[in-house]
């Protein structure tokens, strides 16, 4: 007798990311000289886990009786409004922008799949991808369609965009686009002008044909080349013809991976729309989750609104995204020499080397002790796990893996 439904019977039983970094911690203690470029996390030259003190000040000033008490469903105003301001800084998008409480960017990209689409319809995303995306889709019914990421020329390839968007609305007459940039994970690219005018001109064509809303997944945001807030400015031009989500996550930014603190925030310029989104998103977290962790965002919403504290937080993450950014330098000059074919990188967590056989190119760089995830048609490489220093052995063991 079987009493899993049936759509629930063949569920991996774990992330295969998790598996992988469990297997490089394993080899690592046993003595081994293990190079460990898996899991999303920022740790430092002696591979402990960066972390900013002045957040976990913050943490620690919560009274017990807030931090233990429920919060409210949709998350404390305060809370909300310094997630709002922390994206637009001022901006006019503030003042029609909404946001719900979520556990981490996962959380808001779940709501967004389930709001935004029916049961059995197609999430559109790029071609590379963070393999969550999938899972989420599927965990709730939904699935998951691509559209070629890079054209011939290494750019975001607007034209296959445009093809795939269409087919999306022939097929079910609503759209809903996720993309993840700036340092989009896993390649590292983030989106320039000329790739936010194509995508803007493609979705104000086809907007007639049915409602599309656009997610931009910016978890790691603030480890790019620019301001946050420049990155993304002309996907503020879709406010008028599309929905323009944000997950946003205090994870990767705020260095609380574990904490599990991060908002859906939704771009309404008409009021009753915007009443109608923060009650369904509201509706949606009391019929999933409920609440969220009030300590975490009573610590958050104290960090973005005190501005000393902001500014502590700041200068610590601008060291570690400096430790970051040498790292990716160190990259790009030994990459480009030994010829790997990887986007262009120029910030964030990951970047991406193109391989056929990604499968057999990471089953042999685990028998050398580095590991690095593969993904289709690609190796997936976490710069943020890598000390400077094993960079050049990373690159090397890269080029010998990828040209067999």
């Amino acid at each position: 007798m079987e009493f899993l439904i049936p759509s629930r019977t063949a569920r991996p039983a774990d992330d295969p990311i998790f598996a992988l970094n469990a297997e490089a911690q394993a080899r690592k203690k046993s003595g081994e000289p293990v190079i460990n470029a898996t899991v999303g996390v920022l740790l430092d030259d002696d591979g402990k886990l960066a972390v900013i003190g002045a957040v976990v000040e913050a943490l620690r000033s919560v009274p017990p009786e807030v931090g233990a008490a429920y919060a409210p469903i949709a998350g404390p105003p305060a809370f909300l409004q310094g997630v709002i301001d922390d994206l637009f800084a001022g901006r006019p998008e503030a003042s029609f922008a909404t946001a719900v409480a979520t556990p981490g960017g996962s959380g808001a990209l779940r709501h967004a799949i389930t709001t935004f689409l029916e049961p059995q319809q197609m999430l559109l995303t790029t071609g590379f991808y963070w393999s969550p995306y999938k899972t989420l889709a599927d965990e709730a019914d939904r699935t998951l369609a691509t559209f070629r990421m890079f054209d011939d020329k290494g750019r975001l390839d607007v034209a296959d965009f445009e093809r795939k968007l269409a087919g999306v609305l022939d097929a079910q007459g609503r759209a809903l686009v996720f993309l993840n940039t700036p340092c989009h994970n896993p390649t590292g690219y983030s989106l320039d002008a000329q790739d936010w005018n194509g995508i803007v001109d493609v979705v104000g064509r086809a907007a007639t044909r049915g409602p599309i809303t656009v997610l931009l997944d910016v978890a790691y945001g603030r480890y790019a080349k620019q301001n946050l807030t420049e990155t993304f400015a002309p996907a503020l031009r879709l406010a008028d013809k599309a929905m323009v989500l944000f997950a946003w996550s205090a994870s990767k930014s705020f260095t609380q991976y574990g904490l599990r603190v991060g908002s859906l925030v939704a771009l309404c310029p008409d009021d009753g729309e915007r009443a109608r989104v923060q009650n369904a998103l509201t509706y949606a977290s009391r019929g999933t989750w409920s609440n969220c962790n009030a300590a975490g965002m009573n610590a958050i919403a104290r960090v973005l609104a005190d501005p000393d504290l902001r500014a502590r937080v700041d200068q610590e993450r601008a060291a570690y995204k400096d430790l970051l950014d040498r790292r990716v330098e160190r990259w790009n000059t030994l990459a480009t020499t030994a010829g790997l074919g990887y986007p262009r990188y120029d910030g964030g967590f990951f970047t991406t080397v193109f391989c056929e056989d990604a499968l057999g190119a990471a089953a042999r760089l685990r028998q050398e002790g580095i590991f690095v995830v593969p993904v289709q048609g690609a190796l997936r490489v976490g710069i943020c796990s890598v000390p400077e220093r094993d960079i050049e052995r990373l690159v090397d063991g890269l080029g010998r893996a990828t040209n067999p």
